[in-house]
């Protein structure tokens, strides 16, 4: 006999429809044989799938059970196939009852179902299907993200079989909540700062990157660290395209609709930050941030050949990763932020410690920043150290103060189709400028403080800054201020 369960393969982080197809026929000594390009992981699954049916009380006659896992010229990867591969099994054997679903679970000994990755591309595809999603409570609790999808939770191969068979309804999903809360340091407790935290507003506000640069203990991670608070919540569509990219990479996001807020440490590999890795490509931390943001602590620590490979997703928005035989695209649509201080020693600049860093070891230390990286920076400030008497004092502006005229602002900027990290230079082209404010980024590019690139990046700040004060047109003020929050480090 046959039968055939669907389930999901990633590429990357795109889901693509997989069939566990299976075939029993009578034979003098049993036999369990997967075929369709399988790893170890899947190979071994037989072991799983009979010890799994031998707990679960399931009798099977001597057959041979060949399963093939179409379409055969994708590699599979994974424990994942273990429940699909089980009720087509079962299902071509008579043993099972013949219902379309979708399922999704390594199988353990005993008969119960272990959590993997790859939950949220399962109920994508069983929502296209129109079929019952079958579940692990981990994967299920990631999958709840796509609207539209009937997800089962199932705990074991029992109960898997019970909800094929119309006997078992499967668990539910916990409801998610329309509004989170709110994550990461309140700035009230930054005190003073006043410019860099008008640079932190005009960043959130349009999902700029932003590049801080100061001596050690101004304040530049704790500024970071306030910035996933002030940014709105995630709609239901960006939930998905994070979820996606947080489950095929077998990990569970604490808050379902607060954006990704990624730090990762300086000594972090190429393949780590980027994605890659052997085999099938993996998300890197700039994917994982996609839709929140990436915080690059201690900047001038990374090495050279990862910081110049962030330049294509910081402009596209995406990464492309490429190995013998197959090619895979990551969502990098995210926020960078930098700290980095101005110097190897730090104190470069400072007006109380004095900088002990040679010339040229200075110099050496800013070869590191590429000038197209730097440009892709839409804002940079200098941080400065704060007087005793203004860390004495009261506290500053909290954190819902300026996530209000954050969301305010974006509101703005949704109306009119995107961020304004995301307009193109025809898009500014539409926007009513100050002539006065052309006039001065004009003069900007003749004295060579702005490239070409340098020049739609201010334009956009300004643009910003014009949402926050609720003007339609860009004034000489907006773009000033523009100017003024790009400094040259």
């Amino acid at each position: 006999m046959f039968f055939s369960v669907h389930s999901v393969a990633l590429v990357g982080v795109e889901p693509r429809p997989v069939v566990a197809e299976a075939h029993v026929y009578t034979a003098q000594e049993a036999s369990f044989r997967i075929v369709g390009l399988p790893d170890t992981a899947i190979r071994e699954a037989s072991a799983r799938i009979l010890s799994s049916m031998s707990a679960s009380s399931i009798r099977r006659q001597n057959s041979t059970i060949v399963v093939n896992l179409a379409p055969a010229d994708l590699r599979k990867q994974g424990s994942a196939y273990d429940l699909p591969m089980a009720l087509a099994a079962l299902g071509a054997s008579g043993l099972a009852a013949r219902a379309r679903v979708v399922a999704l679970g390594e199988l353990a000994l005993d008969g119960s179902l272990r959590s993997v990755r790859g939950g949220v591309g399962a109920a994508m595809v069983a929502r296209d299907m129109e079929v019952p999603c079958l579940l692990p409570p981990g994967a299920a609790t990631d999958a709840a993200v796509v609207v539209g999808a009937d997800i089962r939770v199932v705990r074991s191969l029992a109960e898997a079989l019970g909800v094929m068979g119309g006997t078992f309804e499967g668990g539910g999903l916990p409801d998610i909540p329309v509004v989170e809360e709110h994550q990461g340091r309140d700035l009230a407790v930054l005190r003073g700062q006043a410019r860099p935290r008008r640079a932190l507003e005009v960043a959130a506000a349009g999902g700029h990157h932003l590049l801080l640069s100061g001596p050690p203990g101004t304040g530049k991670t704790l500024l970071a660290s306030c910035l996933p608070g002030i940014l709105p919540p995630l709609t239901d569509e960006e939930a998905l395209e994070v979820g996606l990219v947080w489950s095929a990479s077998g990990m569970q996001r604490r808050s379902i609709r607060t954006p990704p807020f990624r730090d990762p440490h300086h000594s972090a590999s190429r393949a780590a930050l980027l994605g890659g890795g052997s085999g099938m490509p993996r998300a890197g931390e700039v994917s994982l941030a996609h839709r929140g943001v990436l915080f690059l602590d201690e900047f001038g620590e990374f090495p050279v050949t990862v910081l110049d490979g962030l330049r294509q997703p910081l402009e596209s928005g995406s990464i492309t990763i490429a190995r013998t035989g197959i090619t895979v695209r990551f969502p990098a649509d995210v926020q960078v932020v930098a700290a980095s201080n101005p110097c190897p020693c730090g104190f470069k600049g400072d007006n109380k410690i004095s900088c002990t860093c040679s010339e040229a070891g200075i110099e050496k230390y800013r070869k590191r920043f590429s000038g197209p990286l730097m440009d892709r920076f839409d804002i940079r400030m200098v941080v400065e150290s704060v007087d005793p008497d203004v860390m004495l004092g009261p506290e500053g502006e909290s954190t819902a103060d300026v996530r209000e005229r954050v969301a305010t602002a974006r509101c703005r900027q949704i109306e009119r189709g995107r961020l304004n990290r995301g307009l193109q230079r025809e898009d500014l082209d539409e926007h009513d400028w100050d002539e006065r404010g052309i006039r001065m980024l004009r003069a900007g590019m003749e004295r060579g403080v702005l490239t070409g690139r340098g020049f739609d990046r201010v334009r956009r700040v300004a643009r910003t800054i014009a949402d926050l004060a609720g003007s339609d047109q860009v004034s000489e003020a907006h773009t000033a201020e523009a100017l003024g929050l790009r400094a040259h480090l």
